[in-house]
């Protein structure tokens, strides 16, 4: 369908998938082209909201808009990347399927997450970017904005075709709402269509329907980017849990071998991950557990720092311990500090380790080599 407005371009291949790069460049003409056309409509909706006399129509746009900003802004983030792998159309297999994962792959950036970023694809991005245009255009009235009626007919039963496909895509046991949205919207758009057909005005009647469309398939595609966050972080959950139940089982191995071998030793405790509970699937429960994962690691770090630096000041004041013998026994003839010699290896040999007594005699030995002009 021939329009004035930026239209998405078919998406080559699948994620790491390897396209011929004449199929690559094409897409990648198309979607700079895309990029430009679409930044100078959003810059004419922008200034229309902002013209709005009524602040309440102001506020109903200005999330589509920013939103709309978003996406394009991470479109266009993405294609940077692209164009550096592209590097001129000196590609490989290697770098193809490079840009088809950046392609398919999310548009989110790490630590992104909590932000209006959305866990979507590039091709995804720039439809829901077309869905929000086409709604705003519609919402602001601006000139130019319909197409004939046949035209707009054709854009909707394509809109609603897509929201079947996003509608397919929600787990069964929540599509009932989305599938009875979709089946009045569906109804609605043939009973309009009828309706043209017979000769009737049914100018007042898109709008609204147009707005509707819009909206419904822009929160399918945020909600389906809230499943991709919550099934990537169920695994990754599932990874920190084994993770840290082994790092766990290790750290109490740790801290055994310090209790039994030096004294003051630390007495922190070993959280269990598993007192957690099995990961949930549920988005909110998963957002709340992964933070006391997050709780439970900090607690594991914290403890192996404490008790892997009992037992390394064990070692080292033990090291200290035996370059002090040699270095005093070539200068002290007389043997007084056999006595310190001997009650420093009298604490190495008994476990626990004193090592507040041990600590005080090396540093009684070293006071005395230094006497001694001893270099140590």
């Amino acid at each position: 369908m021939s329009t004035p407005y930026a239209v998405t371009p078919p998406a080559p291949g699948s994620l790491g998938a390897d396209v011929p790069a004449p199929e690559l460049l094409r897409y990648l003409d198309a979607m700079m082209r895309w990029k430009d056309q679409r930044r100078t409509e959003l810059d004419a909706l922008d200034r229309a909201a902002l013209e709005l006399s009524d602040p309440a129509d102001r506020a109903a746009v200005t999330p589509d808009v920013t939103l709309s900003m978003t996406l394009w802004q991470g479109v266009a983030d993405r294609l940077d990347l692209i164009l550096a792998t592209w590097d001129n159309g000196r590609v490989g297999e290697q770098e193809r399927r490079r840009i088809t994962t950046l392609v398919w792959g999310t548009l989110e950036q790490p630590g992104s997450r909590g932000q209006q970023a959305l866990a979507v694809s590039l091709p995804e991005a720039s439809r829901l970017s077309d869905s929000l245009a086409s709604s705003l255009r519609s919402r602001l009235r601006l000139d130019g904005a319909d197409p004939d009626l046949s035209g707009r007919l054709r854009a909707l039963r394509q809109q609603v075709e897509r929201i079947a496909d996003q509608v397919a895509l929600v787990p069964s046991r929540r599509r009932g709402s989305a599938a009875d949205v979709h089946a009045r919207l569906d109804q609605r758009l043939t009973d309009i269509t009828e309706r043209a057909r017979r000769g009737a005005d049914v100018g007042g009647l898109l709008g609204p329907l147009e707005s509707q469309a819009a909206t419904v398939e822009r929160d399918l595609i945020v909600a389906a980017s809230a499943r991709a966050h919550a099934k990537a972080d169920h695994q990754q959950a599932t990874r920190e849990v084994a993770e840290l139940s082994a790092r766990g089982e290790a750290l109490r191995q740790l801290a055994a071998r310090a209790r039994t071998q030096v004294v003051p030793a630390p007495t922190l405790g070993i959280p269990d991950v598993s007192a957690l509970g099995p990961v949930p699937t549920e988005p909110d429960e998963l957002t709340a557990y992964l933070s006391r994962l997050e709780r439970v690691e900090r607690a594991l770090a914290h403890a192996h720092t404490e008790y892997a630096a009992a037992l390394a000041r064990r070692q080292d004041l033990a090291e200290q311990v035996a370059r002090l013998r040699t270095a005093l026994e070539a200068v002290d003839g007389s043997g007084a500090m056999q006595a310190l010699m001997a009650e420093a290896d009298a604490l190495l040999a008994t476990e626990p380790t004193d090592l507040t007594r041990l600590e005080a005699l090396v540093r009684a030995q070293e006071g005395f080599a230094r006497a001694m002009g001893v270099s140590l």
